[in-house]
């Protein structure tokens, strides 16, 4: 049976350079980066190189890269970190934020009493700007966190992040932005783009599952989340997974070396995926997944003309035929209430409908498209 992986967004296949790295690694640097012997200094080195490869890909710092496990933690350690530490009395985020951001918002402003304000955004699911600017001039004077993603991942609505950072800081905001969709997948700049903090994920750019980084900027003020023995800068305690680490700076240099050909190539297969879908009566793209300008290359959102219970034996069905895809972020399977991101564009004027993402890598081929097409096609009019 084929076997088509197009869930893409929730976490990607290796590449096999990658693989070659993790294993040479895990074979011949085993010591510890925090001894002060030949084997703990050599697995150091490795460790501080990779800081400054990663560093240089983003115009960082070296010193402003810190090694967590992933995004949920490098979001939590720099939103707790900011509440806590530098006194924000507001925090701004989206509707259609991670849960890695939306639940850890709702709980620091539970915690610490601080007000709590979600953007407007439009059909296609993009943040209104004017929204945020009168926020932003509502609450100028106090200390204000903006935290909103640069690509959505249900939907791949793109942020203008530059625009929003300079408007930030304009008005005398920090800015957050989870980057864990676009990093590996667009080039960024933080030397020209001020954001203050972003949160990225190995395992979304074909690097391995529990590592990922925290951009924090130089300066910021913010003390760990987790102590222990001072890793990290003091940032992050813990002994770091040298092997994982390496894994990701090997993922990243090879997505940034080829990123013109490969974003090129999946594009080719989201366009194919889209064109396929005009032939299937009833179906829509939620948002502006459509939108080959303003939505990322990586994925699409289906709505589907069937009912919710239709829909999660549809799933299981493509499964079944070999296609594996999501009703949303893999973070809520198994949640029965549903997207909270498609109940955000229901409240815009978008009627909830059951959907499925189909996502892409370099790994797809057309030919996986048009068996996922193929497949999607028959279910439908079985279900019909």
């Amino acid at each position: 049976m084929p076997k088509v992986y197009l869930d893409n967004a929730a976490t990607t296949a290796l590449r096999p350079e990658v693989v070659a790295t993790m294993t040479e690694v895990l074979q011949n640097e085993y010591g510890n980066p925090s001894s002060t012997h030949n084997v703990g200094q050599s697995s150091k080195a490795i460790l501080e190189q990779c800081r400054k490869d990663i560093a240089k890909l983003f115009n960082a710092h070296p010193g402003e890269i810190i090694f967590t496990s992933g995004g949920t933690e490098a979001d939590n350690l720099i939103l707790r970190g900011a509440v806590r530490d530098l006194g924000i009395q507001v925090l701004i985020t989206s509707p259609i934020e991670h849960h890695a951001v939306l639940h850890t918002a709702e709980a620091l402003a539970d915690e610490y009493k601080i007000a709590l304000e979600l953007v407007t955004i439009d059909q296609s699911g993009a943040v209104n700007l004017s929204y945020l600017e009168d926020l932003l001039k509502k609450y100028q004077g106090q200390k204000i966190l903006v935290s909103l993603m640069h690509v959505n991942n249900e939907i791949g609505v793109i942020l203008p992040l530059k625009k929003v950072a300079e408007m930030c800081q304009q008005y005398g905001a920090l800015l957050h932005s989870d980057t864990v969709q676009s990093i590996g997948h667009y080039n960024i700049d933080f030397a020209d783009i001020p954001v203050d903090f972003a949160a990225v994920a190995a395992h979304k750019f074909h690097g391995p599952k529990g590592v990922g980084f925290a951009f924090i900027r130089k300066g910021s003020g913010l003390n760990p989340m987790i102590l222990g023995g001072g890793q990290e800068r003091g940032m992050r305690a813990g002994t770091e997974p040298v092997y994982a680490v390496a894994g990701m700076n090997t993922a990243l240099k090879y997505a940034y070396q080829h990123l013109d050909k490969e974003a090129t190539y999946v594009l080719s297969l989201k366009k194919r995926f889209i064109q396929g879908l005009s032939a299937l009566k009833g179906v829509r793209l939620n948002g502006g997944c459509g939108d080959l300008q303003n939505s990322t290359y990586t994925l699409v959102n289906v709505g589907l003309p069937i009912d919710a219970a239709q829909s999660a034996m549809l799933l299981f069905q493509l499964d079944l035929k070999g296609v594996a895809c999501s009703q949303g972020s893999a973070c809520q399977s198994g949640i029965s209430s549903g997207s909270h991101v498609l109940q955000a564009l229901d409240k815009v004027g978008v009627p909830m409908m059951p959907s499925l993402r189909f996502s892409f890598s370099m790994f797809n081929t057309p030919e996986d498209i048009d068996f996922a097409l193929e497949s999607l096609k028959s279910l439908l009019e079985t279900s019909a």
